[in-house]
């Protein structure tokens, strides 16, 4: 990777090494990140996290709503079993907006599970 700026991110996954960003546009990368439905991809992406509250559905797509509203419903442990499916599928190969739906679903399970491990103390 050569160019000016160099751009990483570091997560538990990346470890110190870390990673490039990977751009998604012919854009020049200023311009991409400076782009704020980019940049929140960005975030999202690398941080394996998402901005929709699975409570509020504040932050949320319609798309996000409709699958919380249904997973809500959902014992422990049936969501602990579809995050476990989801992490499986995560790491195959697959087209960059399929990868995303996944890591939001993710995000939404883990908060519909650690609220459910909340309420069951």
């Amino acid at each position: 990777m050569g160019g000016w700026p160099t751009i990483k991110y570091f997560n538990k996954d990346t470890g110190y090494e870390g990673a490039h960003y990977k751009k998604k546009t012919p854009k020049a990368m200023c311009d991409e990140l400076g782009d704020n439905e980019y940049m929140q991809q960005y975030v999202e992406e690398a941080g394996h996290t998402s901005l929709c509250s699975a409570e509020t559905g504040g932050g949320c797509s319609e798309k996000e709503i409709k699958y919380s509203t249904t997973w809500k419903t959902k014992s422990l442990g049936d969501i602990k079993k579809q995050i476990s499916r989801l992490e499986g599928m995560k790491a195959k190969k697959m087209k960059e907006n399929l990868k995303k739906w996944i890591s939001q679903r993710l995000a939404i399970l883990k908060q519909l599970d650690r609220k459910a491990v909340k309420e069951e103390l």
